[in-house]
C-alpha cells in the first residue's frame, strides 16, 4: 500500500506541539543532502514562508571524503532552484585518526550553532525521525545505559546560542521519502550509512534490523524512559536551585551539609552536574567516581579532591567547586576586535578600540602577587578561588581581573568576559512530545 507524504499541516502540528517559535520565525535546517534532511528543508521552508518568516538550509562539509565539497554544491543548487537559501559551513584543520564520527558530530554542531548565533537564529532543526529514535534506544539498551540514555533523543536540546529542535521524532521515514517522490526532489546517499565500521550502520544492515513492531516497541520504551528522565531532571534542578550557586567568575558553591543528608543518588547527580558545568567536560564523570567523591567529601571535608576537571575544597561549611588549572585550555591570545570562546566556559571579546593585545588565562600563581588593597576590596570572594579566576594579561603582566574589578590602568579599554559554560548547571529539561 502506498504511503502518503507528510503534509504541511502535519508538520505544522509537530512544531506546535514543541512550541517556542516566534510569530515570524527565523529557522535554520541542518541539511546533509540525504532524504530525511532534504524533506525537512522543504517542509521548513513551506512552513516559514506563509508566516513571513525565513528558513535557511545549512550544510556542513566535513572534508572527510573527496566528493564532499561537490555534494554540498549539489545540495545548494537543488535548494536554490526552490528559492531556499543555503550556506555551506566547512570543517577545516586537521582531522582525528580515531573517533572520527564523534569529532565530526562535535564539529557539525559547533559550526551550525555558531552560524545561528552569529545570525540571530534561535532554532536549528534536525531531521532525526522515528526509526532513528528506535535505533538510538536499541543501541543504548545494548550498552546498558541508565534512564537518561534510554530516553533516547530529546525533541529540544540547548546549544550555544540556539536550540536544536527535532520535530520529526514521531514521524516514520516512509512519509518523508514519499514527500520527496511527490515533489520530484532528488537526494544524496551517505556511504557511511552502509559502512559496517559504524554501529548504527551494522544495526541497519544486520539480522537485528527493526521491523515495524520492533520500532513501535522501542519508541514506546524510549518515551516511557523520557518521562522518567524528565521527572528526575525536575527534582534535580529544584535541588540545585536550593543548594548550589554559580558565580559569574566560573566557580560553584555547594551546601556541604546537604550532600550528606540528601538521597545519595540525587546528591551524586548534583555533583556530576556541577562538575560537568565547572569542568566543561564533554561527558559527565562516571557514577562510581562521583560516588567516591560524595563519600570522601562527607567523611573528610577538609581534604581537597578533584573530579572531571574540577577541584572540590571546603570553605566556611560549604564546598567550592573550582576549575582545575591543570585541565584547562592553554592561554588564549586576543587581538583588538576579536571575540572567541575559551576553555569551553567563557566568551571573551576585545573591543576594536583597545590599544593592546591581551592574553586570557587563569590567575594562578599571580594571585599571590595581587596588591593587598585589592584582596581587601574583594573580600566577598573566597580567597581560595582567586587562582581559578580568569584574568587578562598584557606585556606588563596582569592587566585586568574582571571578577575582582581590577584593572592595571584606569584609562584602559577593558575586554568583555561572559561566563557561558558549554554544560549549563540546569537547562530546559528533557522534552518529550
Amino acid at each position: 500500500m502506498a504511503v502518503a507524504p507528510l503534509t504541511a499541516e502535519e508538520f505544522g502540528a509537530a512544531l506546535d506541539r514543541i512550541g517556542g517559535f516566534e510569530t515570524t520565525s527565523f529557522i535554520a535546517v541542518a541539511v546533509s543532502g540525504g532524504p530525511d534532511s532534504m524533506a525537512l528543508a522543504l517542509l521548513a521552508d513551506g512552513w516559514a514562508r506563509p508566516r513571513d518568516g525565513k528558513a535557511w538550509a545549512l550544510t556542513v562539509d566535513h572534508g572527510l571524503r573527496p566528493e564532499s565539497r561537490d555534494e554540498a554544491r549539489t545540495v545548494a543548487a537543488w535548494l536554490g532552484a526552490r528559492g531556499i537559501r543555503h550556506e555551506t559551513l566547512a570543517w577545516t584543520g586537521d582531522k582525528p585518526r580515531t573517533g572520527v564520527q564523534a569529532a565530526a558530530r562535535e564539529a557539525r554542531y559547533r559550526l551550525l550553532a555558531g552560524w545561528c548565533r552569529e545570525h540571530g537564529c534561535l532554532h536549528l532543526l534536525a531531521a532525526h525521525h522515528r526509526e532513528d529514535q528506535a535505533e538510538t534506544y536499541l543501541i543504548r539498551s545494548r550498552a546498558r545505559s541508565g534512564i537518561d540514555g534510554l530516553a533516547g533523543m530529546a525533541a529540544v536540546r540547548e546549544l550555544d546560542g540556539c536550540r536544536l529542535v527535532r520535530p520529526l521524532l514521531s514521524v516514520p521515514r516512509a512519509p518523508l521519502a514519499a514527500l520527496l517522490a511527490a515533489e520530484g526532489q532528488p537526494f544524496l546517499r551517505d556511504p557511511s550509512n552502509e559502512n559496517p565500521a559504524f554501529e548504527r550502520a551494522r544495526l541497519r544492515l544486520g539480522p537485528d534490523l527493526l521491523d515495524a513492531s520492533g520500532v513501535d516497541e522501542a519508541v514506546a520504551a524510549a518515551r516511557e524512559h523520557g518521562g522518567l528522565r524528565s521527572e528526575r531532571e525536575r527534582v534535580l534542578h529544584n535541588w540545585l536551585a536550593r543548594h548550589a550557586m554559580l558565580h559569574p567568575a566560573g566557580f560553584g558553591v555547594l551546601d556541604a551539609g546537604e550532600l550528606g543528608i540528601s538521597d545519595p543518588d540525587l546528591a551524586g547527580r548534583a555533583l556530576a552536574h556541577i562538575a560537568a558545568c565547572v569542568g566543561a567536560a564533554s561527558y559527565q564523570p562516571r557514577r562510581e567516581r562521583v560516588a567516591r567523591l560524595r563519600l570522601g567529601l562527607s567523611a573528610a571535608p577538609e581534604r581537597a579532591r578533584t573530579l572531571g576537571g574540577c577541584r572540590f575544597t571546603q570553605w566556611r561549611g560549604r564546598i567550592l567547586v573550582l576549575r582545575e588549572l591543570a585541565a584547562a585550555e592553554p592561554p588564549l591570545r586576543l587581538e583588538p576586535g576579536e571575540s572567541q570562546r575559551w576553555d569551553h566556559r567563557f566568551r571573551a571579546c576585545v573591543p576594536a578600540n583597545a590599544d593592546r593585545v591581551f592574553t586570557l588565562d587563569y590567575l594562578g600563581r599571580a594571585a599571590a602577587a595581587l596588591p593587598r588593597q585589592l584582596a581587601a576590596a574583594a573580600s566577598d570572594l573566597p580567597r581560595l578561588a582567586f587562582s581559578a579566576l580568569p584574568a587578562f594579561y598584557d606585556q606588563g603582566g596582569v592587566a585586568a581581573v574582571p571578577a575582582l574589578g581590577y584593572r592595571q590602568a584606569a584609562e584602559m579599554v577593558l575586554p568583555q568576559l561572559i561566563f557561558c559554560p558549554a554544560n549549563p548547571l540546569t537547562n530546559a529539561g528533557f522534552t518529550v512530545v
